[in-house]
């Protein structure tokens, strides 16, 4: 946070007066506009990463009492693993679409990015239906407590994002230019890169148990 503060007083003192006092255009569709909205996600982020590291250090030392029973890991976990990261694929092409100004690219990435995100989630309710199916409740033991809890805050996180992916595909069918929409696309994009991260972190941590 100390960092993210700094930068944000960085960028404030390098503003030149002349520049700060442009055109409205400028200052809401330049390059301020686009710096504020990158700090705001960078500042999201650095609050979930914090909720994550908390959740993470909480049951590595939970796991070490005498009660902890360690699930079984379903074999679909591997098949929404793999689904997530074609996701993050899509996503990366679809910024790569939206940087060289392709909108029918963009589009299809698009589409590619949200119908395999609605795919992952779908699997982890699968493999929560086949985990109750099994005996393993949420409340049988702590091990089982976290696992849905971590999985169901990481889904949560990926409908938040699939909110701002609503809202940008739906400006893209309507037809709009490349360019109101880049800026989107690209922190859609590190969104889902940084989910992405979070669940292989989490994915390592529930096989090592």
């Amino acid at each position: 946070m100390a960092v993210i503060v700094w930068w944000l007083l960085k960028q404030t003192i390098n503003v030149q007066p002349w520049a700060a006092q442009g055109s409205i255009e400028d200052v809401h569709g330049g390059v301020l506009s686009r710096a504020t909205a990158k700090l705001g996600l960078w500042v999201f982020l650095a609050v979930v990463t914090s909720l994550f590291a908390l959740l993470i250090s909480a049951y590595a030392m939970r796991m070490r009492l005498g009660d902890w029973s360690p699930m079984p890991e379903p074999g679909l976990l591997w098949l929404n693993t793999g689904v997530l990261i074609a996701t993050s694929v899509a996503m990366q092409w679809t910024r790569a679409a939206a940087n060289r100004g392709q909108i029918d690219g963009v589009r299809i990435g698009l589409v590619a990015g949200g119908v395999l995100t609605f795919v992952f989630l779908a699997g982890q309710l699968v493999v929560w239906q086949q985990l109750n199916a099994s005996g393993y409740f949420v409340a049988a033991n702590p091990a089982n407590d976290f696992f849905y809890l971590l999985t169901a805050l990481h889904g949560l996180h990926l409908l938040g994002g699939l909110v701002a992916w609503g809202k940008t595909t739906a400006k893209v069918w309507r037809g709009v230019e490349v360019g109101e929409v880049r800026l989107s696309v690209e922190l859609c994009t590190v969104y889902w890169h940084y989910l992405l991260l979070v669940w292989l972190v989490l994915f390592a941590l529930l096989l090592s148990t």
